[in-house]
């Protein structure tokens, strides 16, 4: 009798354990963001869009800022970023993350996932005003590195905008305002192939704080 009771607890055990989710798979969650700013910002410009995205359910230990030397050519913080990225995907353990950018930040992104194969790592691109073809505003700044490669006519964007602007499967998505004033012209920001989202009238910083716009980018990562 003890060994039927033996036998037959050891089958219930297989059983419940095939029919029971583990708790890796429960717990899949959103994938991690990574934030990244623009010309002479910084990790603080995202503080409302962390704000944001904490209230919409993400925890902080899904939300992530690159900060990186914007002096320096775009195409080193890009490799930065890459290993940045790298760093964040084992941290939590996720395959892919999303990120969001501002400013000359759609140029470093936009680099590592187009040049440096970063598309097999990022499921969504959100660019904030990006200056994604350039911007004539960067020529108070051509002494460095990076305004000369974001001034419109460049190598580094003829480069970047050759061919294919948004290749591999990651998802793309910017938001663009005639009211900019830093990204000049303002349909600079918007990329072929990618969905581009015109804000009626933003300032190039009031998009760091426009929940509005921050509610849509968090809707759109969760696609």
């Amino acid at each position: 009798m003890r060994r039927i009771f033996g036998s037959l607890f050891l089958c219930l055990t297989a059983v419940v354990a095939f029919v029971l989710p583990t708790s890796t798979a429960h717990a899949a969650g959103p994938r991690p963001v990574i934030f990244v700013h623009g010309y002479t910002g910084n990790a603080t410009n995202w503080t409302t869009a962390l704000s944001a995205f904490a209230s919409g359910g993400y925890s902080s230990s899904q939300l992530f800022t690159f900060d990186y030397n914007f002096n320096q050519s775009n195409k080193i913080s890009a490799a930065q970023l890459g290993t940045f990225v790298d760093q964040v995907r084992a941290k939590t353990g996720s395959d892919k993350v999303d990120i969001v950018n501002h400013s000359m930040g759609g140029l470093v992104t936009r680099w590592y996932v187009k040049q440096l194969g970063g598309h097999a790592k990022v499921a969504h691109w959100a660019s904030l005003a990006g200056a994604n073809h350039g911007t004539t505003y960067a020529g108070a700044c051509l002494v460095y590195p990076s305004c000369q490669e974001m001034y419109p006519g460049s190598s580094f964007l003829a480069t970047l905008n050759s061919g294919d602007e948004t290749p591999g499967t990651t998802s793309y998505r910017t938001w663009l305002s005639p009211c900019d004033g830093v990204i000049l012209p303002y349909t600079s920001t918007a990329v072929s192939g990618g969905t581009n989202t015109t804000v009626a009238c933003q300032t190039h910083i009031g998009f760091l704080t426009d929940l509005v716009v921050l509610a849509q980018v968090r809707s759109y990562l969760s696609t």
